[in-house]
């Protein structure tokens, strides 16, 4: 962090508009700092930033008023369905035992929390479990990188509904494979540990391995990066700390509170915990189709566009689903000053507006 530049945005409101200039002329126009491209970006931060500074009275209350409660949702809504993929419990509590072998493994769904304590109890100890315990971290770090480079082109909608649906798919794979090969593993569970309360044996054990794995490789490039990334991209510079500190706030208490859930659920509906973690990966992808619209390549004043759309819906502005990205056209603008903007949008092409509400000049599409 120490090697990387202040925001221009904060760096303008502080009034240090020559370093929020030089910022946006190393990232933009390779150290053009004429570039038409940083001129026009810097004079609407200017316009943001004096309309800002006349209405800088921001409480918590203001992120409930109508215009904003749909941003504040969805933000809200990122961090807790980040939560409810499993990611963080669905490692514990389902034993799978190799016939073959003297030792018995256990294999955990997802988790990132107990795995060292997972094989202890399956007698793996030193160096062994060292490597064992690492493999979900090293698949979720390796994972991770793909999205690092990458997540700008995917954009944020795709990332978050292909890593949806994956997801969904090995929590219902697993489901299906404890409910089809597994049995209950007795009143005091495996190892007197009564949520560790269902057993696999054999070709099934590895699959629910494999499902394992699975689910963290599509969590890893996909809802782990993009549900920190995306709620900062949806507020005013105005409450957006404000707005991201109780986004984060969602993301925490149902940490909490599913740490608390999880072990009782085993004990008493066992593999169905798995259906459950899997019908929330349905719900928020039909949540985010319909309501989380496409911040890639978007300025913060266009996003406060989508959402005050005047032709849009009341209180929701542009819909989601007709919201694209803009990676493309960014960096095509960053280059050609927004003139050739038309060609790089596949089935649209866009056009200089005359300058928006705020007196700016946008490059928007023509739907």
């Amino acid at each position: 962090m120490f090697f990387l530049p202040e925001s221009p945005r904060w760096l303008a409101r502080k009034d240090r508009w020559e370093e929020a200039h030089a910022v946006l002329t190393l990232v933009h126009s390779k150290g053009d700092p004429d570039s038409p491209f940083v001129r026009r970006e810097l004079h609407e931060i200017r316009e943001m930033v004096d309309f800002e500074k006349k209405n800088s009275d921001v409480t918590y209350l203001e992120l409930f008023k109508p215009n904003m409660i749909n941003r504040t949702h969805i933000g809200l809504f990122t961090q807790i369905w980040s939560q409810l993929t499993g990611m963080n419990v669905m490692s514990k509590y389902t034993h799978t035992e190799e016939p073959r072998m003297r030792s018995r493994k256990i294999a955990y769904k997802g988790s990132v929390y107990y795995i060292t304590y997972v094989f202890l109890m399956a007698g793996v100890s030193g160096n062994a479990n060292l490597v064992a315990s690492s493999i979900q971290y090293v698949i979720n770090v390796v994972m991770t990188v793909p999205a690092l480079l990458y997540v700008d082109r995917w954009g944020r909608r795709p990332t978050l509904l292909v890593g949806a649906a994956l997801m969904m798919t090995w929590l219902f794979a697993n489901a299906g494979i404890l409910a089809s090969k597994g049995h209950w593993a007795g009143p005091n569970g495996v190892d007197n540990t009564p949520a560790a309360s269902w057993v696999v044996r054999g070709a099934a054990s590895k699959g629910v391995i494999a499902c394992s794995y699975l689910f963290v490789a599509s969590y890893a490039p996909t809802w782990g990066p993009v549900s920190w990334i995306y709620p900062p991209e949806l507020y005013p510079l105005r409450v957006r700390g404000k707005a991201v500190s109780l986004a984060t706030s969602g993301n925490w208490a149902f940490n909490f509170a599913l740490g608390y859930f999880v072990p009782p659920s085993f004990v008493n509906i066992k593999w169905q915990t798995y259906v459950i973690f899997g019908v929330f990966c349905f719900s928020m992808l039909v949540h985010v189709f319909f309501l989380f619209p496409e911040t890639a390549g978007k300025t913060l004043e266009e996003v406060v566009d989508i959402f005050e759309d005047p032709d849009g819906i009341r209180y929701v502005g542009t819909p989601a689903w007709k919201t694209h990205i803009s990676t493309k056209r960014t960096l095509l603008m960053e280059r050609n000053s927004g003139d050739q903007a038309a060609q790089v949008e596949k089935g649209g092409e866009y056009h200089e507006e005359s300058p928006n509400r705020s007196g700016s000049e946008t490059i928007e599409s023509k739907a």
